[in-house]
């Protein structure tokens, strides 16, 4: 039986113009379909060619460039492979086949808090979740007056985690996040965060990066593509269909739903 090809995603500093670079990024997972129960079954079922599983194809052949200091944003319907290509630009999964090179140091704005402890608390967990993203103590203890700041949770730093509304939470593991500088910030619907005040603050810090830093944002919210973005993508059953000015993107991405 044949191997399955397997892509590559490298690491390095050099003198390119762009941030990222992609091509022929081919994804696939492998989901069961049928158990066999007991050695009998798994044979019987590989002598009717039966397999147990089959193979649903995520990505489909992207090409793309990321040029450094662009503000990118990838837009499609669910289940379109937008978060499963942050997720690989992000190293939590390899792709398939394909390449893609990162020049640069990579920060995900992925999964909000992954690490917090909610038996431990606020205080506890920023300084948890700030030697998870690579701060030293002292180096933490330097910013946690403004990570509190920026959270608006002064008054509950001693309180336990699981005591917290969800709102509450990823508003400190947002705060803390944004402490992590990078080259390039890849950003799952981050912009989401909190009630419209906090949304706000969070618009403005974003804004702060546009042609400052390397950004890739992937989003429902066509406002933000054209209110952030310097250039969109817009992926379908895995494919980029789409690729250019933001507003014209925005408009075939919203085509999609009449």
């Amino acid at each position: 039986m044949a191997k399955r090809k397997i892509g590559t995603r490298r690491e390095v500093r050099n003198d390119s113009e762009y941030a990222i670079e992609v091509e022929h990024l081919n994804k696939s997972f492998r989901l069961p379909t049928e158990r066999a129960w007991g050695l009998k079954q798994a044979i019987f079922n590989r002598i009717r060619g039966i397999k147990g599983y089959k193979d649903q194809k995520v990505l489909r052949d992207l090409n793309f460039k990321v040029k450094k200091g662009e503000f990118l944003g990838i837009v499609g319907r669910n289940g379109s492979g937008k978060s499963t290509l942050l997720k690989i630009l992000a190293g939590i999964y390899y792709p398939e086949k394909g390449t893609i090179t990162v020049n640069g140091s990579l920060v995900p704005f992925i999964e909000l808090g992954v690490g917090f402890n909610p038996e431990l608390t606020g205080r506890e967990n920023v300084f948890l979740n700030g030697a998870l993203l690579g701060f030293s103590n002292k180096e933490m203890a330097e910013m946690y007056d403004d990570i509190w700041k920026f959270a608006e949770l002064e008054q509950f730093q001693d309180q336990k985690l699981k005591n917290y509304s969800s709102g509450m939470q990823v508003r400190l593991a947002f705060s803390i996040a944004i402490r992590a500088k990078g080259d390039i910030l890849i950003l799952d619907e981050v912009l989401a965060v909190g009630d419209a005040a906090f949304q706000q603050k969070c618009n403005e810090y974003f804004a702060s990066l546009k042609g400052n830093q390397t950004v890739i944002l992937v989003t429902h919210s066509m406002e933000n593509v054209k209110r952030f973005c310097d250039r969109a993508i817009m992926i379908e059953d895995g494919k980029i269909v789409h690729d250019g000015e933001p507003e014209v993107v925005a408009k075939e991405y919203m085509s999609l739903f009449k």
